[in-house]
């Protein structure tokens, strides 16, 4: 093992199969309200990372980020995650989705974003890897249209929800690009419909992952991407080939469990902790016991200590540090 000196260096090390000086971990949450500006949502998320020293940070702005120009309105009233309500759909009628216009990504809530990552760059340096969130393109129509009328949408107007589909990814493509001046290494792609509960395989296949491959190309320039295959019973087989570097699921709360992920997947794995009766509710004793099981799972190799999505907003400060500290004082072979 070479010396390593700095985050960027275990970080390209791990994923790299190369053997690290300490496990990294990386923990995120939402900052509702100094989401919606961007010189805020950058303090906010430069002071979370100077308190606790992750090996990776991760942006995360509000869910609407990538919506706000093409009209949608949404609030935050208090969701326990950090989340932002919506307040009412864009498309009304199947026509609407031949409405969307591409954006540009230098322009609006994309362009604030943009400004947001140089700053967080600009602040933290180079020597810690810094990563964008980016939702799916399903996942974006999903909170265009309404959750609860997505998979009519699919079944009975598929071509135009199509058209739509179309429009968004070319947008969420060329904010990519645009992602590339500000410095990152890489993107956080949110696939939110990866799961049987929510679409057959072939839907998720035809709506889903048919768009998802389109930005991979653009997504491959940087080094260090993490999917995140959000809810339960989860596709695993069908996303087993995204070209992402990191894998990040609710391994706590759905099959597989990280021994068996990170053999599925063959990529390394993002995970551990249970974001809500470990870190939010329980004690030093049981996050500790926790951290112990994912090494042992893993060999603490390929492995990533983080939760399996996003903190809730009044995670104590207490457990994250727990979390940290003992993880780093593992001794490795």
């Amino acid at each position: 093992m070479t010396q390593i000196r700095s985050a960027r260096e275990r970080m390209e090390a791990l994923i790299h199969g190369e053997k690290v000086d300490q496990i990294p971990v990386a923990l995120w949450h939402h900052f509702p309200v100094d989401d919606q500006d961007a010189h805020k949502l950058a303090a906010a998320t430069i002071s979370f990372q100077q308190t606790f020293n992750f090996d990776l940070v991760k942006i995360s702005p509000s869910s609407s980020f990538c919506l706000e120009d093409w009209g949608i309105q949404d609030e935050w009233r208090g969701n326990p995650e950090g989340t932002r309500d919506y307040l009412d759909t864009v498309i009304h009628s199947t026509d609407d989705w031949k409405k969307l216009k591409k954006l540009d990504p230098h322009k609006g809530a994309l362009g604030r974003q943009l400004e947001c990552l140089k700053i967080v760059r600009d602040t933290i340096g180079a020597e810690v890897p810094l990563i964008q969130t980016i939702f799916s393109p399903l996942s974006q129509a999903k909170n265009l249209i309404g959750k609860a009328n997505l998979a009519a949408e699919m079944r009975f107007n598929p071509d135009s929800l199509k058209a739509g589909l179309e429009v968004i990814t070319e947008t969420t493509a060329n904010f990519i690009e645009a992602c590339k001046q500000s410095g990152i290494d890489g993107i956080f792609f949110a696939v939110q419909h990866a799961s049987y509960n929510v679409l057959s395989a072939t839907e998720f296949d035809e709506f889903a992952k048919s768009y998802d491959k389109r930005l991979f190309p653009i997504m491959e320039e940087f080094w260090l991407n993490m999917l995140h295959i959000h809810g339960t019973a989860i596709m695993a087989d069908a996303v087993k080939d995204y070209p992402l570097q990191i894998f990040n699921w609710h391994d706590r709360d759905t099959l597989p469990n990280l021994a068996d992920g990170k053999k599925q997947f063959n990529k390394v794995v993002c995970g551990g902790l249970g974001r809500i009766e470990t870190m939010l509710l329980g004690d030093g004793r049981l996050i500790k016991a926790e951290i112990d099981d994912a090494v042992r799972q893993t060999n603490g190799e390929g492995f990533i200590l983080g939760t399996g999505c996003v903190m809730m907003q009044t995670t104590p400060y207490g457990n994250i540090k727990t979390a940290v500290d003992h993880v780093r004082s593992i001794q490795l072979n």
